[in-house]
């Protein structure tokens, strides 16, 4: 049997002095293919002897620890990854099936013996498992989402709908993926212009979603993502984050559009959130598979769940999403120190830019509907805190984490997501708005410009910078 290590110092330390490279397995409790690539691969008497004798094994979770994720995903998930002791990446891929991974490692493991490689440069990117074995590895892995890298820098606007899905609704062929920030700015687009075109992206989107394959009609609660263009044959994982986002969605088509079944479709994601995924000591699980409650998740959840209640006329929802979401801050909060990514009777992984940022805007929204100024001051601290910890003074823009004395491997890099950027600018627009400080505004322009930086090349992504430009130009 494996035993895993943690990612830390220590493992590393190990690997460099045992003069070992490290087996990175990257997997989420939601997972079908890490679940039966632990039941079939790492069960293998083969596997189990090589990775004893000639690895470090390492097991990152994607939800508890989405920095390391962020520098290590090679596809989707399982990742497998191998690494040197000092971090750089060697090779890796997804799903290794049980008859192909003994001669993998053995081959990785030939390789780092006799250096044939310079392995101790801090790469990120590596020769893939699948093109390396010539192993279609695609059919057992999670597939990630990849930006369509093909529009123009100009048009922007036609660049970001370019994928619409005419005839199934969405964005792009398959996998599909339920990309909400394009709908939102189509709906803004639609209170502008009143064009049916922006009504037509929207509710087939909403419509087909909901009566395919992605919306679960026995245990309810959409999920993650559909194997084929026409939404069918989905991975049956079901997340919070996507379902909080899709809830904020479907509420604010049915206040634009006035239709029914959108509000009834908002009651339906409500439902799923506080019956399936919400926990007895408050807050939101995870997802459907994973009793973890995350900052960022949570967040999303309490923000959408308190749109809806307003869609709804619901108070009761109101008041039970702002109850948990405050019970889940109490467990990440740290005076002075922001928010951890989630507690597991130990608040665990502090300095995250989700985290404070998803939160400072739920807590936005929380003002927006009670008035009550703590929620404001606290939206405000949390962002001073980003600020400080995470502000790149000279180039302007956040990085996605606060860097550590003991980080290893790629963690010593940091970086500034495009998304999390765009979304850090239109909580800023928004912070300005509230408080009157100016220095918010210009925070949010100089996020913006970091995300402007890569632009190029996100597809229905760009939605993101858009919406936040907006929210700048609203002053």
């Amino acid at each position: 049997m494996i035993q895993w290590l943690p990612w830390s110092a220590e493992a590393f330390a190990r690997a460099a002095r045992e003069r070992k490279p490290i087996l990175l397995s990257i997997t989420a409790a939601w997972c079908h293919a890490c679940h039966e690539m632990d039941r079939t691969t790492y069960a293998d008497p083969d596997v189990t002897s090589i990775v004893l004798a000639r690895f470090v094994a390492v097991r990152v979770d994607t939800d508890r620890r989405p920095d390391i994720n962020e520098r290590y995903n090679l596809g989707g998930w399982p990742t497998t990854a191998f690494l040197t002791p000092e971090g750089a990446l060697i090779t890796g891929g997804t799903f290794v099936a049980a008859d192909r991974m003994p001669g993998v490692l053995m081959r990785v493991a030939a390789a780092f013996d006799t250096s044939s490689a310079d392995f101790s440069r801090p790469t990120g990117e590596a020769r893939g498992l699948a093109e390396a074995e010539g192993e279609g590895g695609a059919e057992h892995a999670e597939h990630a989402d990849q930006a369509d890298h093909s529009e123009p820098a100009a048009g922007l606007i036609e660049g970001i709908f370019a994928t619409f899905d005419e005839e199934h609704g969405g964005f792009g062929i398959e996998p599909k993926f339920p990309h909400t920030a394009p709908l939102h700015l189509a709906m803004a687009l639609f209170r502008d212009t009143g064009e049916e075109r922006w009504r037509t992206i929207v509710e087939r989107t909403l419509d087909l979603m909901a009566d395919g394959g992605l919306w679960d009609a026995e245990g309810g609660g959409f999920y993650r993502y559909s194997t084929t263009r026409d939404w069918q044959l989905p991975h049956t994982e079901k997340l919070l984050e996507t379902n909080a986002e899709l809830l904020r969605a479907y509420a604010e088509a049915a206040l634009v559009f006035g239709r029914p079944v959108d509000r009834d479709r908002c009651a339906a994601i409500a439902g799923f959130i506080t019956r399936v995924l919400g926990s007895e000591t408050g807050g939101y699980r995870g997802s459907d598979a994973d009793g973890m409650l995350y900052m960022d998740g949570n967040a999303k959840a309490a923000g959408a769940l308190v749109g809806a209640a307003t869609v709804l006329e619901d108070s009761a929802l109101a008041r039970e999403a702002l109850a948990s979401f405050e019970r889940v801050i109490l467990l990440c909060y740290k005076p002075g120190g922001g928010l951890a990514h989630y507690s597991d009777g130990v608040a665990r992984v502090r300095g995250l830019l989700a985290d404070q940022i998803h939160t400072a805007g739920a807590l936005l929204d929380a003002h927006d509907v009670s008035g009550l100024e703590p929620y404001r001051m606290m939206a405000e601290e949390l962002t001073r805190v980003a600020v400080r910890d995470l502000w790149d003074e000279p180039a302007g823009g956040f990085f996605d984490r606060a860097g550590h004395a003991s980080d290893v491997g790629l963690l010593r890099t940091r970086r500034k997501p495009f998304v999390l950027n765009a979304e850090a600018a239109s909580m800023l627009a928004r912070l300005e708005r509230t408080t009157g400080d100016a220095e918010f505004h210009a925070r949010a322009a100089g996020a913006l410009r970091a995300a402007a930086e890569q632009l190029a090349g996100q597809g229905p992504l760009a939605a993101h910078y858009v919406l936040a430009a907006r929210q700048l130009a609203s002053r």
